[in-house]
């Protein structure tokens, strides 16, 4: 018998009898057998920390590709991509591989070696989805820890289980951390690694206050006690050109409150206010009460006392716009805070808690209570509408000493005003009560 494998024709003689038969086959060559002048290869590397140690690994896994591609014959160089200081479980924010697999779409590259598939995903589903779709563009990969070649087609059983392998070893890593940080925080260690901290700074493991920065945390804590609005303060600190603790001119007010929000300010720490909801996909979600938190008084020096801490966060109760629905639920109102106008912050109804707004009916502005006007009377059946230039005058009387109405004495002394059905109590800031009837 004689065969030459290399030939598309292959010859057998056969013996039959005293008769010698001469077969011939025809081997049929499919596009994916043929042989390519020059394979397009790339390499592609990951490390998930940022340590020195592992900065060198990567260098050197670099450099061996680079090597390895442009001394094998047949092989052209198609690049080595890496992502450094990323997690293997999710493909989102790997810069190298999005640009790899970029350029694998445009037909710049036919094989990809990496070391392991750990290095390429500790996601089962993930890799298994970027590696058919790879091979679907008769793209293939080679794994050479695992000795795995995408082109067999027996290697999609291996690559699930080596994958399962990879993320059940993410999975126990996740839990190992997440033990480890329990134990930190019932031993009251706080986090002391922040990059951008309006106020503090991070040194030898302790925060320390930046007086400069700490400046503009009290600015914030006093303008808002002050009665100004997020957008007030917002304006107030781009007018006078003061920037964020990233260096940016503009402020977003979604900052400022985080800030106001933030026991850190008063010297106390709160651990464990998020946590992960799923380790595969990294979502993160607030913690109220899914897991134990823990709360640090006087970890370290703060910025504001807890007394102007405090007072913010009653401001913040009282700015939140509370209705009252027919069935005794309570929900928060359309309308926000309104820094232009000070009654609108210190009018309550003291049938339902709602704030009071300011309206204009026939030529005269008068002041009604939200949960009637969103809701309707039969909600708050008993809440009165109050004349602006009524309550004034009740000011200017009681508060201002008959000295005319003056907003900023009115914004100094008094805490609220609660509107009944007959009267009106105005509750001052030191806890003096003044009655007065409605006219």
């Amino acid at each position: 018998m004689k065969e030459n494998l290399g030939a598309p024709l292959i010859y057998i003689d056969w013996l039959m009898g005293n008769r010698m038969k001469k077969i011939k086959y025809i081997r049929i060559e499919l596009p994916d057998d043929k042989v390519k002048q020059e394979l397009k290869v790339a390499a592609y590397c990951r490390v998930s920390t940022k340590g020195k140690q592992q900065q060198g690994s990567l260098e050197s896994q670099i450099e061996y590709y680079t090597d390895l591609i442009n001394n094998y014959s047949g092989w052209k160089f198609a690049g080595v991509f890496f992502d450094y200081g990323k997690s293997g479980l999710y493909s989102s924010g790997r810069t190298g591989l999005e640009s790899m697999l970029k350029k694998a779409w445009k037909g710049g590259i036919d094989l990809i070696i990496t070391k392991s598939i750990s290095r390429f995903s500790r996601n089962t589903l993930d890799s298994l989805i970027l590696i058919r779709k790879l091979k679907e563009r008769k793209i293939y990969m080679y794994f050479e820890k695992d000795n795995i070649n995408t082109k067999d087609d027996n290697s999609e059983l291996m690559m699930e289980i080596m994958c399962g392998f990879a993320q059940e070893e993410s999975r126990n890593l996740s839990e190992n951390i997440k033990w480890g940080y329990q134990r930190r925080f019932e031993n009251g260690e706080i986090f002391t690694k922040y990059k951008n901290f309006m106020g503090y700074m991070c040194k030898d493991g302790e925060l320390v206050i930046v007086p400069e920065e700490a400046e503009i945390v009290r600015k914030i804590f006093e303008l808002y006690l002050d009665g100004k609005s997020l957008i007030q303060i917002k304006e107030y600190l781009e007018n006078h050109h003061i920037k964020t603790a990233t260096g940016k001119e503009i402020w977003s007010d979604a900052v400022i409150l985080k800030m106001l929000k933030n026991e850190k300010y008063k010297g106390d720490t709160m651990l464990q206010k998020t946590y992960t909801k799923n380790y595969l996909t990294g979502e993160r979600a607030v913690n109220d009460g899914q897991r134990v938190r823990y709360y640090i008084a006087d970890s370290h020096q703060a910025i504001v006392s807890k007394e102007i801490f405090d007072r913010v966060q009653e401001e913040m109760v009282r700015r939140s716009r509370v209705m009252y629905n027919e069935d005794g639920t309570t929900e928060i109102g359309k309308s926000r805070y309104n820094g232009k106008y000070l009654l609108g912050n210190l009018l309550v109804c003291g049938e339902c808690g709602a704030a009071y707004r300011r309206r204009t009916e026939r030529g005269k502005v008068v002041w009604r209570c939200a949960t009637r006007i969103e809701k309707g009377k039969d909600v708050c059946l008993h809440s009165p509408t109050i004349k602006e230039e009524w309550i004034q005058g009740i000011l200017a009387k009681t508060i201002c000493t008959n000295n005319g109405y003056d907003e900023k004495v009115v914004r100094k002394e008094v805490k609220t005003i609660r509107v009944f059905f007959e009267h009106i109590d105005i509750v001052n800031k030191n806890g003096e009560i003044s009655f007065s009837n409605l006219g």
